[in-house]
Order: structure tokens, then sequence, then C-alpha cells
């Protein structure tokens, strides 16, 4: 009898071992939250289509969840079923062009303090969850150089909004407002208002998810 239940012991043990094994080795969830850029960006040859194929499958698996016209509130409204329930190891936050562009466009923009307090209210959330997070701030609305695009000064306002947040949570920070200005003031030769790292001014093209997709991967990695 007592070898009989010494043997249990053992293959209970050694099951447990199986299992927590097992836990360990499942692929670790990233997933990508934002607007249209995001939601473009799972498409062939998008940045997150371009830091899937750079990662190990059988370690990450990388989710887009990004919708066209996504603001920081219609991101909290919808946190719950896109992100939380999905369990996720890290969490890509991309948003804030729609929050400064339908300011103008159609008055349906974000004010500046409550940006603050959504964005912060999505952190705490997602880190409740047990994911980490990894923040970006908006690139441009429009490539023309030395800030006379017509929503610089707001664009400029909101990513430095976003970097206080990344210093104050002592969070990774993808600083793509600085990436793209930097990279403009080198290229954009002919002071173009698109075509340098955006097709339209605002989404990327071919050269700017690769420019994304590098900076992001050493971050998700």
């Amino acid at each position: 009898m007592k070898t009989y239940f010494k043997s249990l012991t053992l293959l209970s043990a050694f099951l447990m071992v199986l299992l927590f094994s097992a836990m360990n080795n499942k692929p670790k969830k990233i997933i990508f939250f934002g607007d249209s850029i995001t939601q473009a960006g799972v498409e062939p040859g998008g940045y997150v289509d371009l830091i899937k194929k750079a990662l190990d499958p059988a370690k990450y698996e990388v989710i887009g969840a990004g919708i066209g016209g996504n603001k920081v509130y219609d991101l909290y409204l919808r946190m719950e079923e896109d992100v939380l329930n999905k369990k996720p190891n890290l969490v890509v936050i991309y948003i804030g062009v729609n929050d400064v562009w339908h300011k103008q466009s159609s008055r349906t923009g974000t004010d500046y303090d409550k940006f603050i307090k959504f964005y912060q209210a999505l952190i705490n959330k997602i880190q409740a969850n047990g994911a980490k997070v990894v923040l970006c701030t908006p690139a441009v609305i429009g490539e023309k150089k030395n800030g006379v695009n017509e929503m610089d000064g707001d664009l400029d306002k909101y990513s430095g909004a976003i970097r206080e947040l990344a210093a104050k949570n002592n969070l990774p920070l993808c600083d793509l407002r600085a990436i793209f200005k930097t990279y403009n003031a080198e290229h954009n030769t002919e002071d173009k208002d698109k075509g340098i790292l955006t097709s339209d001014g605002v989404h990327l093209n071919e050269k700017g998810n690769q420019t994304l997709a590098e900076k992001l991967l050493p971050l998700v990695k």
C-alpha cells in the first residue's frame, strides 16, 4: 500500500511538472491596440505583419486590434472584449492621431485633459489584468518640416502627454513623433506633405511600416 501511494504521489508530481512546463511554453500573446493605422498594419507589409513575421510563432502570438476612426475613449470602451478577455502578455497602445485630427475635421476629437485621463485608465486596466504595456506617440498629420503642418502644435502637445504617462508609469515608449520628425527633416528634401513615411500624410506607406516595425520589435521582444 505504501508503494502504491508513493507511486501515486510521484505520478501527481510528474503531471504537475508537465502542466507547469506546458503553461510556461505557451506562446506569449502580444496585442497591438489602436486605430486605422494598426488596422492596416495587419495587412501584408504592415507593421504588425512585419513584426509577426520577425518573431518565432512558437514563442509569440501576435494580434492586431485596430479599428479605423478610433480615439482613446473608443479603445477604453472596447478594451474588455478586444484586449482583456484575450489575456495578453503585452499590449502596445498606438493612439492619438484621431484625437487631434478629428478636433478639426469633425469636431469629435478628444480634449487634452480627457485624453490623459482615458489613457491613464487604459494603462491601469491593462496592467491590472496582468499584461505589460508599451506606449507609442502619434507620428504625423502631414509630413512638412519645421512645424508648419496645421495640427503640429496639438500633435506635439498630445505626444508630450504620452511621454509623461510613460515616465510616470515607468513604461517603455516608442516615440514615433520624434522618430518621424527626425526622418522627415533628413529625407523630405522637397518638403512634401506626404509620401515620405506615409501615403496620405497620416497612414503609413511601405517605408513607414518598416520604420515602425524596426523601432517596436526590440520593445516587444
